[in-house]
């Protein structure tokens, strides 16, 4: 578990102009938490040295995954700071009773709903006020489809719930809808295998998010459980059990690596990223391909990226769809400001039921820098000031990728104050420390 860590009430970021430098990235939260859920469905009967998980992410999000499965009976050994050991219980939690608080960390709270729910106990699932704003309803229907019995403590498709003891149905066929997030699919595919049958699930509407569940997927296999998929439509899900694979590597955060990168872009450069490149399996690194669309110069190795701009080049505004990767695309958002142009981010309507509601507090913030913008359900278009207004004070809606991206703002010349920057602890505790190194 991490250590309590003190942040001041608003971080004051001077006016900079150049960026440069390398960034060893924190593991990947998505990866990260994934990880440690599979690992602990491992049957380590047989197998007492259990899975070793190397670069786990220090961060919030851990904590409270890490938490809820010491809670469940699962053994978890800490050999460093960023090394963890997890003895798994063959997808049977030992606890049969419990209460979790899992914040709001999405990436705890869908896969364990999916995985409790396949369990013959009594669980209680809650957050804080935002995660019980943020829906879940299309995956308890999916689960209770199953036979699962999970009802609404509160409000109808919305945290917190309660898990009773599974009473199988003969299904294997499920449909879940794709176009709220891509987590709920995420959590059974990952889930499903503990049923020990071949099933298939059928995704209705729009998959958004595709490259997170291609995430899944690859762990999934690195577990030995394979899944298979049509035009991301229509999902298949092999009868095995999870086999560890004994030791583990979590990759760069890549959606982590978006701030650096643009850094580099706005700051010159070069800066390079290290802990993800060419042969990561996250979506976001396409991150990298979006920037380069707007000028940048991108070098990439097997595990880096390096960003820079000559000294001739304008950043260019473009016009595109970020359904595929709507985190990253958030430092578009920021990276807009200094375009030649008007830039749209399209298809980002997962963007409101996320830490917030994204797209209102983009646009909000954005104005307050001097930008003109439209936003509408799923998009937003900006077009940049003339001149940035200095000294702005950017509110984070407790959102942890409010507050990274627009530290960016500061490569402009000017200084800007990120307010509540503890919010960064959920993915990055030492982002600012990192980000002040590279700028100046």
């Amino acid at each position: 578990m991490s250590q309590a860590r003190v942040f001041p009430t608003e971080i004051l970021l001077p006016a900079a102009s150049h960026a440069s430098g390398e960034v060893n990235l924190p593991g990947s939260k998505s990866i990260s938490n994934r990880t440690l859920l599979l690992a602990a469905f491992c049957d380590d009967q047989n197998n007492p040295p259990g899975t070793t998980v190397h670069n786990l992410l220090k961060s919030d999000d851990t904590d409270v995954m890490l938490a809820a499965l010491a809670t469940l009976g699962v053994k978890v050994d800490a050999s460093g700071s960023t090394t963890h050991v997890v003895h798994g219980c063959g997808g049977e939690f030992p606890v049969k009773n419990a209460a979790l608080f899992l914040g709001n960390a999405g990436t705890a709270f869908r896969p364990l709903t999916a995985a409790l729910a396949l369990q013959q106990g009594h669980y209680q699932l809650d957050g804080v006020p935002r995660m019980r704003e943020r829906p879940i309803g299309d995956l308890v229907d999916g689960l209770n489809a199953l036979g699962a019995h999970i009802s609404y403590i509160r409000s109808v498709g919305y945290p917190p719930l309660q898990i009773s003891p599974f009473c199988a149905s003969s299904a294997n066929r499920i449909s879940v809808r794709g176009d709220v997030s891509s987590q709920f699919l995420s959590a059974l595919l990952m889930a499903l295998p503990l049923l020990g049958r071949d099933m298939t699930v059928a995704v209705a509407g729009q998959l958004i998010s595709a490259p997170y569940v291609n995430i899944t997927i690859n762990l999934m296999a690195k577990f030995g459980v394979n899944v298979t998929h049509q035009d991301w439509q229509s999902f298949g899900v092999a009868a095995a059990k999870y086999q560890s694979p004994k030791d583990i590597f979590v990759e760069g955060d890549a959606s982590s690596a978006s701030y650096f990168l643009a850094a580099g872009a706005l700051g010159g450069g070069p800066v390079r990223v290290r802990g993800v490149g060419r042969e990561s399996i996250q979506g976001d690194i396409k991150f990298a391909e979006a920037i380069a669309a707007m000028g940048v110069q991108i070098n990439m190795g097997e595990d880096w990226i390096e960003a820079s701009l000559p000294p001739d080049q304008k950043l260019r505004a473009i016009d595109a769809d970020f359904n595929h990767i709507p985190d990253a695309a958030m430092t578009i958002g920021v990276v807009a400001l200094f375009a030649d142009g008007v830039t749209t981010i399209r298809n980002i309507a997962s963007w409101r039921v996320k830490e917030t509601d994204r797209i209102t507090a983009m646009a909000t913030e954005l104005r307050k820098l001097g930008a003109v913008v439209d936003d509408g359900a799923d998009y937003i278009r900006i077009t940049p000031p003339a001149k940035l207004t200095p000294n702005v004070v950017i509110h984070t809606y407790d959102d942890h990728r409010m507050a990274m991206c627009f530290s960016l703002v500061s490569l402009g010349n000017v200084p800007i104050v990120i307010d509540d920057p503890k919010c960064v602890a959920k993915t990055f505790p030492e982002f600012f420390a990192v980000f002040k190194k590279i700028v100046s």
